[in-house]
């Protein structure tokens, strides 16, 4: 069954999430014309050298006029500015969505700049890696993997399938729930876990001098996968905790709280409770694997195909 091809498709931002996304677009044909925007102008040769974009103008601005469609994939700080840019040159009918990690904010911050002719339905990928920048995306980043959509109240059904279909056609299993669920959802299931990451992998650093390297020399597979986690994109992860700080401080509390009970037990050598914990937490493993969401296989179940090719030498 052919997918609808959006006649315009505007890209704003090619790090990781962009470039993917505009390589799905391209590879599967979903856009007649795909226009890839960034500021930085090395970024916008390199995405000419490698040649995914049908035009790769200077400005979200340029981008926007007479899309149908406009993404932006930007850190959730920059949505606001975003929105205020491509607002005034947002046509009639056309739809402009994002891909942060936080969907509230987004929502807040870019929901005053969309005119009353255009439609907002932020969207949230769940996949990625630690790469960053227009070499590290790969065309099938979202197979298999979920797009949560969060249309705000009162949304065009029209433009939200839209939306949806655009994620389908890049092999994504879409998925919708209102801005404030998603935030509490992913505060547990990827806020917090990367929280952890840099604090564990800080607090190593800080041991590396006292211990004479061998934190590092000796990692064990636990560790370097915190580390994995841990080398994410900065800017990022700084807006992530910044705007979902409500979800996350009631996860990261629920979490202390957990914690306490684990150190409990092993301060008072109760074997049953650590067994009962660690028996749960290991059918949760087992869940995601029958889900399709990761393999068994080692590093994280990435296969070596779903690599980008600067990764698989």
């Amino acid at each position: 069954m052919s997918v609808p091809r959006v006649k315009r498709l505007a890209v704003i931002g090619a790090g990781l999430i962009g470039s993917s996304l505009a390589r799905a677009v391209r590879e599967k044909h979903l856009a007649e014309t795909l226009v890839v925007a960034d500021r930085d102008p090395a970024v916008r040769r390199r995405v000419m050298e490698l040649g995914f974009a049908d035009e790769v103008p200077a400005t979200a601005a340029e981008a926007a006029r007479d899309a149908d469609m406009v993404i932006a994939c930007v850190p959730v700080g920059a949505s606001r500015a975003i929105a205020a840019e491509v607002g005034p040159e947002l046509k009639p009918g056309a739809i402009l969505s994002d891909v942060g990690s936080v969907k509230g904010a987004v929502l807040e911050a870019m929901a005053p700049h969309v005119p009353a002719h255009a439609h907002l339905v932020p969207a949230h990928p769940v996949a990625g890696t630690e790469f960053s920048g227009p070499d590290a995306g790969f065309a099938s980043l979202f197979e298999n993997r979920w797009c949560i959509v969060t249309p705000p109240e009162g949304a065009d059904p029209e433009a939200v399938e839209k939306l949806a279909t655009l994620w389908r056609g890049m092999g994504a299993n879409v998925e919708f729930m209102s801005a404030q669920h998603h935030d509490l959802v992913l505060a547990i299931t990827s806020h917090v876990p990367h929280l952890i990451a840099y604090n564990i992998v800080g607090t190593a650093a800080e041991l590396e001098e006292t211990l004479a390297s061998e934190v590092i020399k000796f990692s064990a597979g636990g560790f370097r996968d915190f580390t994995r986690i841990a080398s994410s994109d900065p800017t990022m992860w700084r807006d992530v905790f910044l705007y979902n700080r409500d979800a996350v401080l009631e996860m990261l509390g629920r979490f202390t709280e957990d914690l306490t009970a684990l150190q409990r037990a092993i301060r008072y050598g109760d074997g049953d409770t650590l067994f009962a914990h660690f028996t749960r937490t290991r059918a949760i493993r087992r869940s995601i694997i029958e889900q399709g969401q990761e393999t068994a296989a080692p590093d994280f179940g990435r296969r070596a195909a779903e690599k980008p090719k600067h990764e698989q030498s």
